[in-house]
């Protein structure tokens, strides 16, 4: 999934094509990625995981020098604090990966897909924890659907849907702290650092891994090699079509459109890889859908009795 949103257009422009074709496009090949990764097997999750890292960080120096951001890398690796804290995004964005790839591996894509629904319950409530912010009653409303859909399925589970939590947290927490240095270190640049940080332990381990004989990058064909080099592309891809978006598309639609990652993995896991979708799992959803449903409706009132606002004290002042 994505970096946190650069500077967007205000709600009231309108809607720009290009914006919203990058959206959609990101979306789109993060919510098909459960197709991608199975092809890397026999790799396992760690391994993936480690040539994810390296390949992104490969693949993002080409970038920085074809779009001649250099300079931005550079003075983000100058600044301690910011090197600290894209180093924590970095972890959590590995933990956010290795999850993910362990739940598509081992048939729990519908697993993964519901961490990502669940993501912006998490956003809200990391804003009231960590931020402090106030919630309006049916901002609350909406948190209680979310915490019902996890009883429901643990219930009917006997188990916490582990997989769906540990992606919405990290991820959430990943998204909090990007939008602290997002304004200041753009999308490619910040995923350098980030990724540069996780280079040296991921290269120890596939070093270690070949030294052992492990490793299946070099025992597994040209063409398996050749896909799992891919990993790189596969991640920056995705996020500059959403750095695109993001620039021109209002902060609302792009709410709208997060939801078409992990609903072309629910209709994955269920149509393509034939998961199984016990009423529980159907109840969970519902709920978790009910509570989207109501965040997007108060978000969108919200905008507009804002925009509405501001309108009228302009005119005011005029």
């Amino acid at each position: 999934m994505p970096d946190s949103p650069t500077t967007a257009r205000p709600v009231s422009a309108p809607l720009d094509p290009l914006g919203l074709a990058t959206g959609v496009g990101a979306y789109v090949l993060w919510g098909v990625l459960p197709l991608y990764f199975p092809l890397l097997q026999p790799a396992g999750a760690v391994e993936i995981i480690a040539h994810r890292v390296v390949w992104s960080l490969l693949f993002c120096l080409v970038l920085l020098a074809a779009t001649r951001t250099w300079g931005a890398f550079v003075t983000a690796l100058r600044n301690r604090r910011t090197v600290t804290v894209l180093a924590v995004a970095a972890v959590l964005l590995a933990i956010n990966w290795l999850v993910f790839v362990f739940g598509i591996l081992t048939d729990r894509v519908v697993d993964a897909a519901l961490g990502y629904y669940i993501n912006p319950l998490v956003t809200v409530t990391l804003a009231v924890v960590v931020l402090r912010e106030r919630l309006r009653p049916v901002q609350w409303v909406a948190l209680g659907f979310g915490a019902a859909a996890v009883v429901v399925i643990t219930a009917g589970y006997g188990q916490l849907p582990w997989i769906a939590l540990v992606l919405a947290v990290t991820f959430g927490f990943y998204g909090l702290i990007k939008n602290r240095v997002g304004r200041t270190v753009g999308a490619v640049p910040g995923l350098a650092v980030e990724t540069l940080v996780l280079a040296p332990v991921a290269l120890g381990y596939l070093v270690w891994m070949s030294a052992v004989g492990q490793g299946t990058f070099e025992t597994e064909g040209a063409a398996h090699a050749l896909i799992l080099a891919s990993s790189g592309i596969v991640t920056a891809i995705p996020l500059l079509l959403f750095n695109s978006a993001a620039r021109r598309l209002p902060l609302s639609m792009l709410g709208l459109l997060q939801y078409i990652a992990p609903t072309l993995q629910l209709l994955i896991g269920v149509l393509v890889l034939h998961e199984q979708m016990p009423a529980a799992r159907w109840w969970g959803f519902a709920l978790v859908w009910t509570a989207l449903a109501i965040l997007t409706v108060d978000g969108v009132r919200t905008s507009r009795a804002q925009r509405l606002s501001r309108r009228t004290s302009a005119l005011s002042a005029g």
